[in-house]
C-alpha cells in the first residue's frame, strides 16, 4: 500500500493514517469490566426470559471462567494474544450474544403472547433495559475483536486492512500521529448504532462489519418497537 501522495501544493501528504498506524497495546480492563457489567445484567434478569439457556447461573458461570482466564493471561495490557486466547476471548463474546439473543427473544414472546397482567407486563418491560445494554456492549466487544484481526493483531506491523474507517483515520491532522481506536472507540460504535440503527461517524469498510452493525440495529430496534408498543399497551 503506498503510504504517500504528492499533495497539490507539491508537498507529501501522509495517508498512512487511512491504513491504521501500528496500535499501542492496551489496558485489559475496559474490555474486562465490559463482560463483567454483561455478566451482571444477565444475572438480573427475570426468570422468564433466561429460561431458554438452562439454569440461570451456568451461563454466567461459563463467561465468569472464560473472562478469568483471559484476565489472567493479559492482567494489565493486551500486549499479545495467542491462538488460543484469542479462541478463549471469541467463545467468550459468542457466549454473551448468544445467551442475550435468547433472553431477547423470550422476552418478546413474552410481551406478545403471555402478559396477562399490567405488573407483569411492567417487570417485562423493565427487563428490556438489560437486554438492550448488553447488546450495546457484546457489539462493542465484538468490534474490538474483530478489527484488523484483534487487539493483538493490531500491535503487529503486518496487520491486516481496517474493518472500520474511524473519522481520525481521514482527518490526520486532528488527533496525534500514533492514534489507533481502543475499547471506548469500539464501545461508542456499538452505542451509536445501537441507538441511531445506522453508523453514524464510524464506517463499516468490510462485509463481516456491515453484517454486524446491521444484525445489532435490527436487534435495537426489535427491542425498542415490541417494548415501546406493549408499553403503551400496559399504560392504556
Amino acid at each position: 500500500m503506498s503510504t504517500s501522495a504528492e499533495g497539490s501544493g507539491g508537498g507529501e501528504l501522509d495517508h498512512r493514517a487511512e491504513w491504521g498506524f501500528v496500535a499501542v497495546s492496551e489496558h485489559r480492563w475496559p474490555a474486562s469490566l465490559a463482560v463483567a457489567v454483561a455478566i451482571v445484567l444477565q444475572v438480573i434478569l427475570p426468570d422468564r426470559v433466561i429460561t431458554g439457556m438452562g439454569p440461570r447461573w451456568l451461563i454466567p458461570l461459563l463467561e465468569g471462567a472464560l473472562a478469568t482466564a483471559l484476565l489472567v493471561a493479559n492482567p494489565k495490557r493486551v500486549s499479545s494474544e495467542t491462538r488460543y486466547l484469542r479462541a478463549a476471548a471469541i467463545a467468550l463474546i459468542v457466549l454473551i450474544n448468544a445467551a442475550n439473543v435468547v433472553s431477547l427473544g423470550e422476552l418478546i414472546h413474552a410481551l406478545v403472547s403471555h402478559v396477562s397482567s399490567p405488573t407483569t407486563g411492567r417487570a417485562l418491560v423493565t427487563a428490556s433495559v438489560p437486554i438492550w445494554l448488553t447488546n450495546v456492549l457484546v457489539f462493542g466487544l465484538w468490534y474490538w475483536e474483530l478489527d484488523r484481526g484483534g487487539p493483538g493483531a493490531r500491535l503487529g506491523a503486518d496487520r491486516r486492512e481496517p474493518d472500520f474507517l474511524f473519522p481520525q483515520m481521514v482527518a490526520v491532522g486532528a488527533t496525534r500521529d500514533t492514534w489507533s481506536p481502543k475499547f471506548l472507540d469500539y464501545l461508542y460504535t456499538s452505542f451509536t448504532n445501537a441507538t441511531a440503527f445506522s453508523p453514524t461517524d464510524t464506517m463499516p469498510l468490510t462485509a463481516w462489519a456491515k453484517l454486524l452493525m446491521m444484525v445489532q440495529s435490527f436487534a435495537s430496534f426489535l427491542t425498542v418497537a415490541i417494548v415501546i408498543s406493549r408499553a403503551v399497551n400496559i399504560l392504556q
